[in-house]
C-alpha cells in the first residue's frame, strides 16, 4: 500500500469544525509536523479537495491533544489555524470554539479519567501557555452530546459545555492591555484611528464601526465583497500586530501571523437582519453589535476567544467596548450581537485589571472517527 494512516477525529466544536489528532501520532513540532498537517488538510488549495478540511477558515482548524505534562492540568492542547491558500500552519493563538471540543475528545479517548455527571477538566493551552477549565457532562462513560442548549450559528441543540478562560489574560502578549492603554491612536493610510487592543484568550483590536466607514450591522456579502475595506482592516490589524510585538512589520503580520490578533468593529445595540434565517436580531437582545474579521474575511459568527476578549474589554474602563456599552460597571453578562445571532460572555474584572471570570457556553459533537490516509512518498519522516 502506497499510503499510510494517522488516527483522527473530526469534531464540530462551538461554531467551528476541526481535525483532532493525538500528540503522540505526530512528529515533534517543526517543519515535518507542518508538512504532515498540510497534507491531512489538503492545503494549500482553495477547495482543500485532496484533504479533510472544509475550504473555509472556520473548518480549517486543528487540535493536537495529549496527557498534560503540566502539574495540576489534565490535558495539553495545541491549536493551529491551517491556511487554505498558502502552505502555512499558524500556531500563534487559540480558538475558543475548538477549545470546547478538547475535554469531550479527551474524555472519549480516555486521555483523562471521568465520572458520571459533571466533570471539570483543566486544560493547558500550549500556544498561549495559559490554563483553561472546561465543564462537561458525562453519560455512560462518554461526553454527553444531546441536550437543550442552542448556540447561534449551529442548527439544533446539544449538551452544555462551559468554558472558563479567566486564566488566559495576556495570552499572546503577556499583558491584558498590551500597550498599557485602554485606547491607542493608530496612524493609518486614511489618517489616525482610535483602537483598543485587549489580550484575553486571544488579542483583539477593537475599533468603532463608524471609524472605518461602516454601520456595524453589515452581512458577509457587504463586507467580504468590499476589497478596499478588507485591505484597510488588514492594515489596522497589521499595525496593531506590530505594536503588540507579534510581527516585525505589516508584511510579516499578514504572512506569519494571519489569524491573530483579530479585528472587531463594533457599534451600539440596535436591530439588524440575518438573511439566511430571515430573522431580525432585536436591540433589546444585545448589549452591543460587533463584526469580527478572521483570516482577512468576516467571521460568519463570532470566535469564542473574541467573545471572551470582548466581554472582558467591556469591564475595563475607557476601552472602546466599554464606551460603546455606555455603562461604568456593566452587568456580568455581556450579550454580543454577531452576524448569525447572539453570543454571551460572563465576565468580571477587578479595578486592578485582574480577570476573575471569563466564561462562555458552547456545545460540541464528534462527527467522524477513523484514519487520515497520507501518501507514503510525501511522508516527511522518510529520509
Amino acid at each position: 500500500m502506497d499510503q499510510y494512516r494517522i488516527p483522527c477525529v473530526i469534531m464540530r466544536a462551538g461554531t467551528s469544525k476541526g481535525i483532532f489528532l493525538k500528540e503522540n501520532d505526530l512528529p515533534a513540532p517543526g517543519p515535518e509536523r507542518d508538512a504532515m498537517i498540510l497534507q491531512i488538510f489538503g492545503s494549500p488549495d482553495k477547495r482543500q479537495i485532496n484533504g479533510l478540511a472544509g475550504a473555509d477558515p472556520l473548518t480549517s482548524k486543528l487540535a493536537v491533544i495529549g496527557p498534560s505534562k503540566q502539574p495540576g492540568c489534565d490535558v495539553d492542547y495545541t491549536f493551529a489555524q491551517v491556511s487554505i491558500t498558502d502552505a502555512v500552519v499558524d500556531w500563534n493563538g487559540n480558538c475558543g470554539n475548538i477549545s470546547s471540543g478538547v475535554a469531550p475528545f479527551a474524555i472519549d479517548e480516555s486521555i483523562v479519567k471521568c465520572h458520571e455527571g459533571l466533570n471539570e477538566v483543566t486544560i493547558w493551552q500550549v500556544n498561549t501557555q495559559k490554563v483553561m477549565k472546561s465543564y462537561v457532562l458525562v453519560e455512560d462513560g462518554k461526553a454527553k452530546v444531546t441536550g437543550d442548549v442552542a448556540i447561534a450559528g449551529v442548527p439544533g441543540t446539544g449538551a452544555l459545555i462551559q468554558m472558563d478562560m479567566s486564566g488566559t489574560a495576556g495570552a499572546a502578549t503577556g499583558k491584558l492591555l498590551p500597550t498599557g492603554n485602554p485606547v491607542d491612536v493608530i496612524e493609518t493610510s486614511r489618517g489616525p484611528i482610535e483602537a483598543s487592543i485587549v489580550d484575553c484568550a486571544n488579542p483583539v483590536i477593537f475599533v468603532r464601526a463608524e471609524a472605518v466607514g461602516m454601520k456595524g450591522t453589515e452581512d458577509q456579502i457587504e463586507i467580504d465583497g468590499n476589497k478596499e475595506l478588507l485591505k484597510y482592516l488588514e492594515e489596522i490589524r497589521g499595525i496593531a500586530c506590530v505594536k503588540c510585538g507579534m510581527a516585525k512589520d505589516l508584511a510579516d503580520a499578514t504572512k506569519n501571523s494571519p489569524a491573530f490578533p483579530m479585528v472587531a468593529f463594533i457599534t451600539e445595540a440596535q436591530d439588524y437582519y440575518y438573511p439566511p434565517e430571515k430573522k431580525t436580531i432585536r436591540k433589546d437582545e444585545v448589549d452591543l453589535v460587533s463584526r469580527l474579521m478572521f483570516m482577512q474575511v468576516l467571521h460568519k459568527t463570532y470566535a469564542g476567544t473574541a467573545t471572551v476578549c470582548t466581554g472582558v474589554a467591556a469591564k475595563i474602563p475607557g476601552t472602546i467596548v466599554n464606551q460603546v456599552i455606555g455603562k461604568e460597571n456593566p452587568e456580568e453578562l455581556v450579550r454580543i450581537g454577531h452576524p448569525a445571532g447572539v453570543i454571551n460572555c460572563y465576565s468580571e474584572v477587578t479595578p486592578d485589571l485582574t480577570v476573575k471570570k471569563a466564561a462562555i457556553e458552547r456545545t460540541a459533537r464528534r462527527l467522524m472517527e477513523g484514519y487520515a490516509l497520507l501518501e507514503k512518498s510525501k511522508d516527511p519522516r522518510r529520509k
